[in-house]
């Protein structure tokens, strides 16, 4: 029997440790073809490295197919040329993965305008670029009338959809993601390409950085199908669903996989609303107004 994803081609950004890594050997375990992206910094993004290599060689152990690619996904020469050496040995792009990502935590008054840059820079511009460049890579065959699926998969955070101290870089581009994917799933529909978001828990490089008990670990240090509540590769298998043709109906959504759970986000709602009647607020008056029958910090009968 066919494998989930047979035959399509991945690339993962930020593979080489942690969730990016889990997401790399679950496609490839599924029969995708995978592109292992990681510059192979610091969690803080400093030096480089060549980390990637070794999730290329695990995955070749276990009877897959992958390449490495040390770029930066930040850099646009950089990322350009991730997708034309996927295209070049693969003949195509199917999935991309955008994962790659630092962490530089500080209380706001501590951090600095660097601090806050490279995190966007990593995260957001990394994320926008490969979209980017894989919708053009489909546009171009779009038009050339072939017919496909395309699948970008981010990767978002709850510190972006609910926010978390001490991470204003990384809670904002992480919510930045999550408007990138709802703009872009309504660009690229038409042509085939569902776009979602997918927000991960596991025991990582970044995650260890918010305690001095907390230690990272791989996943492939875990049995192949071994349980455990903070595996860096817990959301994997939706995100290996996701990237299948069985999720061609899934498109602008953002999706939590935490430890045992799957939760699907809503986004912002119209939760209360009140008219004004066509006439213009008086700031003096819609304090009341707001507090009764906004806030409901007031009882309705003080109006």
């Amino acid at each position: 029997m066919s494998r989930l994803l047979e035959g399509k081609i991945a690339i993962v950004t930020g593979a080489a440790h942690g969730i990016g890594r889990g997401h790399a050997l679950e496609l490839s375990r599924h029969g995708a073809r995978v592109v292992v992206n990681d510059l192979g910094t610091t969690v803080r993004g400093e030096g480089t490295g060549r980390d990637a290599d070794e999730v290329v060689e695990l995955i070749a152990r276990r009877g897959g197919t992958a390449i490495a690619d040390h770029g930066d996904v930040a850099d646009e020469e950089q990322a350009r040329t991730l997708v034309d050496r996927a295209v070049a040995e693969f003949g195509r792009v199917d999935v991309v993965v955008n994962n790659a990502g630092i962490a530089r935590d500080k209380v706001i008054w501590n951090m600095t305008p660097d601090d806050f840059d490279l995190v966007m820079r990593v995260h957001v511009r990394g994320s926008w670029l490969m979209t980017h460049l894989a919708a053009r890579h489909w546009r171009a065959r779009a038009k050339a009338g072939e017919t496909f699926t395309g699948r970008v998969i981010n990767t978002t955070s709850g510190a972006g959809l609910a926010g978390n101290f001490g991470q204003s870089n990384y809670a904002t581009a992480k919510a930045a993601i999550a408007g990138l994917t709802l703009t872009t799933s309504l660009e690229l529909y038409r042509l085939g390409v569902t776009v979602n978001a997918v927000g991960p828990g596991g025991m990582t490089r970044l995650t260890a950085t918010m305690g001095r008990d907390l230690t990272a670990f791989e996943p492939d240090e875990l049995g192949e199908d071994e349980y455990h509540p903070m595996d860096p590769a817990g959301s994997s298998p939706l995100v290996a669903w996701l990237a299948s043709d069985q999720a061609q109906h899934v498109t602008g959504q953002v999706i939590r996989a935490v430890h045992d759970r799957i939760h699907l986000m809503e986004g912002w709602r119209e939760a209360a609303t009140i008219s004004s009647g066509e006439k213009r607020w008086d700031a003096t008056t819609l304090g009341m107004r707001l507090a009764t029958d906004v806030f409901g910090t007031r009882a309705p009968g003080l109006r």
